[in-house]
């Protein structure tokens, strides 16, 4: 069943699809640096695999939009964590990561979409793929600008630690970039 709704990203988009390999990556080490459950952790990599299944319903002319979206655009892009999750929630192997689809744009500080939650309302799988989907955005290509060089990437999570991020998750994932050397480029790409 995952595999066959990553192959209907992949083939609508193929940034995501790459984009949500790459987050299910780096989501898992933060997991495990975090010392989360072996258990939990599989939930996070399935999570990010599965996490923008709901960019599938979006029209391909506003994902692959080279320019700045619309505020009609954006509004219709920030429906895709409901559209994800309204896919998971009713599959027996799925509807346990469907709440972690559906927050994983939350903000630490309530201002996230699409239910305003914040800080430890957010479920703390959904925070991690928050800090995971950010830093993979931000340090890829994308249609509308190139990849943003790593250490500007760093300094803008860290910036955002207790506004956009959980504190505790970017200790973690800084952590892992500066002492346990994650590869700056785990999860990379460049479609």
């Amino acid at each position: 069943m995952i595999m066959a709704m990553t192959k209907m990203l992949e083939i609508h988009d193929t940034y995501t699809n790459n984009h949500s390999k790459s987050v299910a990556e780096i989501a898992t080490k933060i997991a495990e640096h975090m010392d989360i459950s072996k258990e939990k952790t599989k939930e996070i990599y399935w999570a990010g695999i599965v996490h923008d299944i709901g960019k599938t319903i979006i029209p391909s002319e506003i994902i692959n939009k080279k320019g700045k979206l619309t505020d009609e655009e954006f509004e219709i892009i920030k429906k895709h964590p409901i559209w994800g999750y309204e896919a998971l929630k009713n599959s027996e192997e799925l509807k346990d990561i469907a709440n972690y689809v559906r927050y994983h744009h939350e903000r630490w500080d309530g201002n996230g979409y699409p239910d305003g939650l914040e800080g430890e309302d957010i479920p703390l799988i959904a925070q991690i793929l928050t800090v995971a989907d950010t830093w993979n955005a931000m340090t890829s290509d994308r249609s509308y600008r190139k990849a943003l060089p790593k250490e500007v990437a760093k300094e803008e999570i860290l910036k955002n630690k207790g506004s956009q991020f959980s504190p505790n998750v970017v200790d973690a994932f800084i952590d892992l970039l500066e002492n346990v050397k994650l590869e700056y480029n785990l999860g990379r790409s460049n479609a």
